[in-house]
């Protein structure tokens, strides 16, 4: 007599479902499938092959029993079963102990001993913030760190390998970021532990010679491994058996995150698939859901592989939420399902002295800048009246790219001889006169912003304070270190082709860290730093030396803006020294649009950053649409 119940066995990689009475009807057919099953016709039943059956078997058991198909198991599926929810027992104590400390209770005692392995082991005293979130990490041991840029979440990732590092847990950190935060590691790593850690950077060079990285013996002895998202994704297989050497014990730590947030993405599926061999997982970021609660999914699978944190239900719930623009109900989601799971210091409990944000400073044009600013708008208005009679995709390019031409003329006139991605509009066409006026106009005047930046070096420079100038063109730049070098003032510029590490074809090349590094020393004679947000907004740290901005043009990208905003007010001495920000701006211009614009959005993300579950973003204003929208406010 045929079984009714299925039969559910594991055979070494195999999950077996035998099927013998034909109970399973076809959307319970669609479902199998979708984890990978395939029907076997000579043994009437459902298999996959799959390393990861720990996560595939209680799935299949979840929904047989709430579709309430009868089912049986092996010895081989119990056990693995059982081991299953048995880690899953642990996983909720842990979650419940975490919780616990975030809502303030705890058991004082533990927390104490805890603080003074911290003083005794790590160099660098923690603040209380830092403290709070360092211990949630080392509860969960898979954390993430959602707190605001400039709170030392490197910091407290390292102080936590350390105290691992001690129990014989780790022996390897392992890092995943953008390039721009490998010299931060590196300096921070000797700053908080006290030691400089033998380092192997894996980005730039061939695959070829990475792999040849993993494959050392001696790699056991390399502590910090930093490595690039693209050199990460393409590396997935050499990580991967890396992690599974008996000799490594890797922490495994993912620099703003925010970049793991596409479902399906490339990058996403690649870290994705070696984390899980890491002994323990770390994701920082300050912006945890760029432009939707879903990117929240790959983080939370990336830390708790298996453990299924956001299920497929509650997924669906959460999209269907958001489509419907119910956020309440989104964020009730989400908050059940992670809340214990993350910790997040919020910009308020920094203990920062407030900025001060220097009035604008209002400087008329000269002769020839006005000249071109003039006749670019003139022309501008005249084309406006004809869009009607263009494809809406059209106008919107031809708008971004005349608002692009006007926040060059007020940055700096040669650069409207250089091309603009997608935009081949002539505003010059038959302006001959001007045109050369805007090849020949170094030899003519000096722009009216750059006469008065130098008056504020001077005085800046009296009082023996360093300063950083932002602005967003790379022949600003240039031209801006030229004429500040003609003053005898030294400077240096970061923009997207400063190297970040030395090639092997030149390795006396002056890098983005070593610029750094010499800026940051007060006795080095370099008290100007010149960098564009694009390049240089994210990942490094100047505050501790420098305390004064200088921002000689704006873009609409607000994301960058309060990105750059917190280079030089962070912890670590914008505690007592207060951040100086200036504004130079041209008078009758797109400049006061450009800002004020700005800071209405940037009011906006510091409210949303004071939130744990809003939906903000360091690229939820993307600068296309905001040129586009600029130009509908100005020219209507």
């Amino acid at each position: 007599m045929q079984s009714k119940k299925l039969t559910i066995d594991i055979d070494n990689v195999v999950l077996r479902i035998a099927d013998a009475s034909n109970l399973l009807k076809s959307n319970n057919v669609l479902q199998l499938r979708s984890w990978g099953f395939q029907h076997c016709k000579t043994r009437q039943s459902y298999e996959v092959q799959s390393v990861e059956l720990n996560k595939i078997l209680p799935k299949v058991i979840d929904h047989l029993n709430k579709k309430q198909i009868p089912f049986e198991l092996t010895d081989s599926s119990e056990q693995l079963l059982s081991i299953f929810y048995d880690r899953k027992k642990v996983f909720e104590k842990i979650k419940d102990r975490a919780e616990n400390f975030k809502d303030g209770n705890f058991v004082l005692s533990d927390f104490k001993d805890y603080v003074n392995l911290l003083e005794k082991n790590v160099i660098r005293k923690l603040k209380e913030h830092q403290i709070k979130a360092s211990y949630h990490h080392y509860i969960l041991g898979n954390n993430a760190n959602f707190s605001v840029p400039g709170s030392g979440k490197t910091t407290t990732v390292l102080a936590n390998y350390h105290l691992l590092k001690r129990e014989g847990k780790v022996n390897v950190l392992f890092v995943i970021g953008p390039p721009a935060c490998f010299g931060p590691w590196k300096k921070e790593f000797k700053e908080t532990l006290g030691y400089s850690a033998k380092v192997k950077t894996l980005s730039g060079d061939s695959k070829s010679k990475r792999r040849f990285a993993y494959l050392l013996s001696e790699a056991k002895d390399t502590e910090l491994f930093l490595i690039s998202y693209h050199a990460a994704c393409n590396d997935r297989i050499e990580i991967g058996e890396f992690f599974k050497r008996d000799d490594i014990q890797p922490m495994l730590v993912v620099d703003e995150a925010h970049y793991l947030k596409q479902i399906g993405g490339n990058w996403a599926e690649a870290i994705l698939s070696f984390a899980q061999h890491a002994k323990f997982r770390c994701v920082l970021t300050g912006t945890p859901m760029p432009k939707s609660y879903t990117d929240m999914f790959n983080l939370f699978e990336f830390l708790w592989p298996g453990q299924n944190i956001i299920d497929n239900e509650s997924k669906i719930l959460i999209q269907n939420y958001e489509k419907e623009k119910n956020t309440d109900s989104a964020k009730a989601i989400l908050r059940d399902r992670i809340s214990p799971l993350f910790y997040r210091v919020r910009k308020k409990e920094l203990g920062l002295r407030e900025p001060n944000f220097l009035p604008p400073i209002i400087i008329p044009m000269k002769e020839y800048e006005r000249l071109i600013y003039d006749a670019i708008l003139t022309r501008i208005r005249h084309y406006s009246k004809e869009d009607y009679l263009q494809n809406i995709n059209i106008v919107d390019k031809l708008r971004r790219g005349r608002i692009i031409r006007l926040r060059q003329c007020i940055s700096y006139v040669p650069l409207l001889l250089t091309a603009v991605e997608n935009y081949e509009e002539h505003l010059l066409e038959g302006g001959f006169e001007i045109l050369n006026v805007i090849k020949g106009y170094d030899r003519l005047e000096r722009p009216g912003k750059c006469d008065h930046l130098i008056n504020l070096l001077r005085g800046l420079k009296k009082k023996k304070q360093k300063v950083v100038i932002w602005a967003n063109f790379v022949k600003t730049l240039k031209m801006l270190r030229t004429e500040i070098e003609k003053e005898g003032i030294e400077c240096d510029l970061i923009y997207g082709n400063t190297p970040i590490t030395p090639s092997c074809e030149d390795s006396d090349v002056i890098t983005r860290e070593a610029i750094i590094n010499k800026f940051l020393d007060k006795n080095s004679g370099l008290d100007v730093l010149i960098a564009n947000p694009a390049a240089c907004a994210e990942s490094i740290s100047l505050h501790k030396s420098c305390h004064n901005a200088i921002y000689y043009d704006l873009s609409y990208n607000c994301a960058q803006y309060l990105q750059s905003l917190d280079r030089i007010h962070r912890v670590g001495g914008s505690e007592k020294i207060t951040a100086n920000y200036y504004f130079l701006q041209y008078k009758d211009t797109i400049d006061s649009d450009i800002k004020n614009n700005l800071e209405s959005k940037a009011q906006k993300m510091r409210d949303f950053i004071e939130e744990d579950y809003s939906v903000y973003s360091l690229d939820l204003f993307e600068e296309g649409d905001e040129d586009s929208e600029a130009y509908k406010r100005i020219f209507g």
